[in-house]
């Protein structure tokens, strides 16, 4: 399940890739534009700046921006830095491997290991190719974002 955190950070992206190019877009206008409490937004939108998703700029005219265009940046990176690992089990995840501590069996004799593999590689399946511009597509499949 996808926390608040990274669901904050899916709508507000989203935001910023409509006002791609417009110039510096102000916290509160996001969290207006898209309901999200303006102090958590604070804090997530640091984060993708450090992360090199967003640029800022401080003071009266300042803002948040998209750094890259809405296609190159990739979903399952926002996900990974919002909520960590994709997978469920530690011992299954690619960025994030961790042996199970609550395991009895060894790594190769786990049943349960082996399920979520697949359920992490089905999962990637879907995501890894995914980009905010795609998040940004209306549902019928039009593009309602051109540039």
């Amino acid at each position: 399940m996808l926390s608040a955190k990274a669901q904050y950070a899916i709508h507000a992206l989203t935001y910023l890739g409509e006002q791609y190019q417009a110039g510096f877009i102000p916290i509160n206008q996001i969290a207006e534009k898209r309901k999200i409490p303006a102090k958590f937004l604070e804090a997530i939108l640091l984060e993708l700046r450090k992360a090199g998703i967003l640029g800022s700029k401080a003071g009266k005219n300042g803002g948040y921006y998209l750094l890259k265009h809405p296609r190159q940046i990739p979903m399952v990176q926002v996900l990974r830095l919002m909520d960590g690992p994709i997978a469920l089990l530690p011992c299954v995840s690619k960025m994030f491997y961790e042996p199970c501590r609550l395991c009895p069996y060894s790594e190769g004799q786990c049943n349960i290991r082996q399920i979520f593999f697949e359920v992490r590689d089905a999962t990637l399946q879907v995501i890894e190719g995914k980009s905010l511009h795609d998040l940004m597509q209306k549902n019928n499949g039009s593009d309602d974002f051109v540039i």
